[in-house]
This record gives C-alpha cells, structure tokens and sequence, in this order.
C-alpha cells in the first residue's frame, strides 16, 4: 500500500466519524425535547450505521455511511401535569435519547476520528520527507 492511499483511507474514516459526531451530538441536543402539544411524539433518537465501499478509481475499500436510521425504542413517560405536551394522564413523552449513550459514541468517535487524523498526518509528513531525501 502506497502512502497516498492510506491519505484515502484516513480521510474516508473521517468523514464517517464526522458524520457520526453530528448524530450524537443532534441526540443530545435534543435530549429534552418534547411534543409541542398533548399526545404528540417527541424527538426520536437519531442512528447511523456505516459500509464498506470499494472505490474504482484507487481500488480500495473504504468505509462510508450506509444510512441514517431512527431508534423505534420506547419513550420514556413522565408525571408532569402542567407540562403542554401532558397526557390526559398528565404524562408526558421524552425521547428515547440516553444521554451517557451518546456521550459514550460520541468520545469513541472522537477518538477514531483522531486516531485517522494521526494516520493521515503520519502518511503526510513521510511524503514530505520522502520528497525531502530526492532533492
């Protein structure tokens, strides 16, 4: 494998985790986010899943996005009469977002993300110093 493509590779894992980065981070940020009015759906937790492609042009496999999906888990119910969006019950619906999930994702793709930046740079800098030595 030559250096440029290991630069492909690194970069396609990037882009995957990056994408994975603004899941999580649309999860959290609507962590707490109810129906505006009684008996709606809140906000449902948002999924990503990855694939492997083969690209024609390098004949490499690289990793992309497969498809964004939503969790069909289960709401989570809360007594809160006064709320707007309550039931006749006084429940309300909260979306079905675990807020340690997400910061765990969310750390594991940071890092895979670093992890693909280093490689990317590593690849870089041995080119500079390839070209270094020729000259």
């Amino acid at each position: 494998m030559d250096l440029t493509s290991a630069m492909t590779i690194a970069a396609a894992g990037m882009k995957v985790q990056s994408a994975r980065l603004r899941v999580t981070a649309e999860n959290l940020a609507n962590a707490e986010s109810t129906a505006l009015a009684p008996g709606g759906e809140p906000f449902r937790r948002k999924t990503i899943s990855f694939t492997e492609r083969r690209d024609r042009a390098s004949g490499l496999e690289l990793v992309d996005v497969a498809r964004y999906g939503l969790d069909r888990g289960e709401f989570e119910l809360r007594y809160q009469p006064g709320h707007p969006a309550a039931d006749a019950d006084g429940y309300v619906k909260f979306p079905n977002v675990n807020p340690l999930i997400e910061l765990t994702d969310m750390r594991e793709a940071q890092r895979s993300y670093e992890a693909n930046l280093n490689a990317l740079q590593l690849a870089r800098q041995m080119i500079g110093r390839t070209l270094d030595l020729l000259r």
